[in-house]
């Protein structure tokens, strides 16, 4: 009886610090015994990805998070199709859908649903160079989405309004390669989440977003509609924790962040320098990496010189890493203008700055303090870490530190400090550009690796169909 009234006290205070739009669970159900917490989830750079760099992804990171906190290993169990997704979590072959799901009455009367991760926006998506549409009740028979997903609920909606308004539906291809049909052409319209369409623009920069169909849309996790209340009492007792602890934000900004600025002329000229100019340079970026992926260390020295190992700038700065001259001679480089020493010099520079961080950076973290130290010193990025922390935020957690820096600026912030003006904003944005010509280098990465398995595949098929087979069969008995 008092474990009872506990866990109602528990929820109510938890429910009155943050609203969330739950079913009532019934407090009486029988515990489940679990050994392994199962997440049933989908591919996607924002959902889950499984490479060399190891599993990542907003939902798998949460979902670890939980795993870690019920004291569980947690098992990942990514689905192709949604419909069977979702007929899993029915049928309690998984414990939770982790995929970034959008919040419909629909999966409202059918799961339990836990609270809002984050809101997106439902956009139409079409090719660029083409008319922007201005009226979806034009549009009808052209817009194609994928079965039982979010988008087919917004066009019910929409469809109350425009009774004439019809639509495709596939259920064997994903967001990711309706998207590809988009950018070739092949498809004319799709409807998408505006997070998961700014993620794909960095690889696919022929894709734009059009008119808003349904603003602040929550995402959110899944729960069976059955013997879940446990789970879901320990899934609200979870998230209060980890959004006092910032965690949502954090991962937001790591996620999210960065790709909201997007630049088509831009990101089409980087995948073409990708497949024209990298190859030349690639072994050394591979070479004087060391224990930093090497991606990283190109994306910086695109994002300096566009990998132009001639580059120059009035302000002084030369190379493919466009180094200053005390910071040549600092690292050893006698010929700033030649591209092996110039990658060498600016990756013993960058691991410096990694090295001179305070050891309260969290190490998912350091490299994008160290990329702001090398575009306009350590010292300002101190100054702004030390702001940052009189504003009482975080300032070992670069999504509060890149918000203080652009007040390295103005002078009411900067007479506070050490070293005095910078243009922080401007670090801001070259952060923010390298990490978004890292995702896509890590995205360009993993589809010739896939690639190169299908093709290997088919040769071992081909191999395999052209062997003879030997059909002498001996009659001798023996």
């Amino acid at each position: 009886m008092i474990k009872t009234l506990f866990i109602i006290l528990l929820c109510a205070i938890l429910s009155a610090c943050q609203p969330v739009d739950i079913q009532q669970v019934d407090i009486a159900a029988p515990a489940q015994k679990r050994s392994v917490l199962k997440v049933g989830t989908l591919y996607g750079p924002q959902i889950y990805l499984n490479s060399e760099l190891g599993e990542t992804g907003f939902d798998f990171e949460m979902a670890q998070r939980f795993a870690d906190y019920l004291s569980l290993p947690l098992e990942m169990l990514p689905y192709t199709d949604r419909k069977a997704l979702f007929k899993a979590l029915k049928d309690n072959d998984i414990d939770i859908i982790a995929a970034g799901i959008a919040k419909t009455p629909n999966r409202s009367q059918q799961f339990k649903l836990g609270p809002t991760l984050y809101k997106v926006n439902q956009v139409l998506v079409y090719k660029e160079g083409t008319p922007e549409p201005k009226d979806i009740g034009t549009l009808s028979g052209e817009i194609t989405v994928m079965a039982n997903s979010s988008s087919v609920n917004t066009l019910t909606q929409l469809q109350k309004d425009y009774p004439e308004l019809m639509w495709n539906q596939v259920s064997d291809k994903d967001n990711e390669e309706l998207f590809a049909l988009i950018a070739k052409g092949e498809l004319n319209y799709t409807i998408s989440d505006s997070n998961s369409l700014l993620i794909n623009q960095r690889f696919l920069p022929e894709l734009r977003a059009g008119m808003i169909l349904e603003e602040k849309v929550e995402v959110v996790w899944l729960l069976p509609p059955k013997e879940s209340d446990r789970l879901m009492s320990q899934l609200l007792a979870f998230w209060h924790k980890e959004k006092r602890a910032g965690t949502l934000e954090h991962l937001n900004e790591k996620y999210f962040g960065h790709v909201k600025r997007f630049d088509y002329v831009d990101t089409r000229a980087f995948i073409r320098a990708i497949d024209n100019i990298l190859p030349e340079y690639r072994g050394m970026f591979e070479e004087y990496a060391g224990e930093l992926d090497w991606r990283k260390l190109a994306a910086a020295s695109y994002q300096e010189s566009h990998w132009n190992p001639t580059a120059r700038s009035p302000t002084g700065v030369r190379g493919m890493m466009m180094l200053t001259r005390p910071t040549a001679t600092y690292v050893g480089v006698d010929n700033r203008l030649d591209a092996e020493q110039s990658i060498r010099g600016g990756a013993f520079y960058l691991k410096d700055m990694l090295d001179r961080l305070p050891e309260s950076i969290a190490d998912s973290q350091r490299v994008w303090f160290a990329l702001a130290a090398y575009n306009i010193g350590l010292g300002h990025v101190e100054d702004a870490r030390r702001l940052t922390e009189s504003m009482g935020m975080d300032p070992s957690a670069w999504r509060d530190v890149k918000k203080v820096l652009p007040l390295l600026q103005q002078s009411k912030y900067y007479k506070q400090t050490r070293y005095g003006y910078a243009r922080g904003s401007e670090a801001v944005h070259y952060v923010d550009s390298i990490r978004r010509y890292y995702d896509t280098l890590v995205w360009v990465d993993n589809q010739t690796k896939q690639m190169e398995m299908i093709e290997e595949n088919d040769s071992i098929e081909v191999i395999a169909e052209e062997a003879p087979i030997n059909t002498n069969v001996s009659a001798q008995q023996p």
